[in-house]
């Protein structure tokens, strides 16, 4: 079953002249507009993303794959396209205030690339987590307190940790507090943004170990973000590869990965081996 298909999505950053997406792109070389001086973000964005699968974005800096992650989270609005959810009614990115607010809060999981994005370092790991719930509904103190200490076990969270500053967290336990707060009221959709930036190679293997088998547990869709091949070769079951804001080639993982077609995805692969 289809949970997410985006079609011609498109963000722009400036005042496009009409003429952005045509003069600009991989073919040009660069994503800002000489006319106007307009970035394009992405343009022409078209995917569908399956229940249960885990789809990888991957490129370099500046490729668009995080205002891409922004548009699907609800945090950023787009300049054009659209995108139907199984849980919504209608184009997505024409969700109202409200409405996004509460997809966000039920619907949708995201894990930001910058914890101070995803957390408030004041509070503590287990009130970043409750809050998550309060604003899906949850009312009563003993039911809420429960269920933040199921998440801090599937994630692998100290329970004991749980009324500690938040800032008082490794950058690792920071990351997985984040996941718990993601995926708190069961979504059927969870992004991930750069899930590993920061974190040491250790660190990384057992946020990634973890996230992948809660995954597969509860067999939720899922988009990752990520400039590391080695994060989308782990978690991702297809693969889109972006350069300038627009996709340049798209496949299983593994045949990314192994028979890259496109010579920027060549070069990218091969500077990692």
């Amino acid at each position: 079953m289809v949970v997410v298909d985006a079609s011609g999505l498109t963000k722009i950053y400036g005042q496009p002249c009409g003429e952005c997406v045509d003069n600009t792109g991989p073919a040009v070389g660069d994503n800002q507009c000489p006319v106007c001086g307009s970035v394009v973000a992405c343009a022409d964005i078209d995917f569908e993303l399956y229940d249960g699968e885990v789809l990888g974005i991957v490129g370099e800096s500046g490729s668009g794959k995080s205002s891409l992650a922004e548009l699907l989270a609800l945090d950023s609005e787009a300049t054009a396209g659209t995108v139907t959810y199984e849980h919504y009614d209608g184009n997505l990115l024409a969700a109202g205030y409200q409405q996004r607010h509460q997809l966000q809060n039920e619907r949708i999981g995201m894990v930001h690339q910058h914890v101070r994005d995803g957390l408030e370092l004041d509070f503590s790991g287990g009130g970043n987590v409750a809050e998550k719930l309060l604003a899906a509904g949850w009312r009563e103190y003993d039911a809420i307190r429960d269920r933040v200490r199921e998440l801090f076990t599937e994630t692998e969270v100290p329970v004991s940790r749980m009324d500690d500053p938040t800032d008082t967290y490794s950058g690792g336990m920071q990351r997985r507090v984040q996941i718990a707060r993601a995926i708190a009221n069961d979504p059927s959709l969870v992004i991930l943004d750069e899930p590993t930036t920061g974190l040491d190679v250790s660190v990384q293997a057992r946020v990634l170990d973890m996230f992948r088998r809660i995954q597969r547990e509860q067999d939720v869709a899922t988009i990752v973000v990520s400039h590391d091949l080695d994060v989308i070769r782990l978690l991702a079951d297809r693969t889109l590869v972006m350069r300038h804001g627009r996709i340049i080639e798209s496949g299983l993982t593994d045949r990314i990965m192994e028979d890259p077609h496109h010579e920027y995805t060549q070069t990218l692969i091969n500077s990692v081996i």
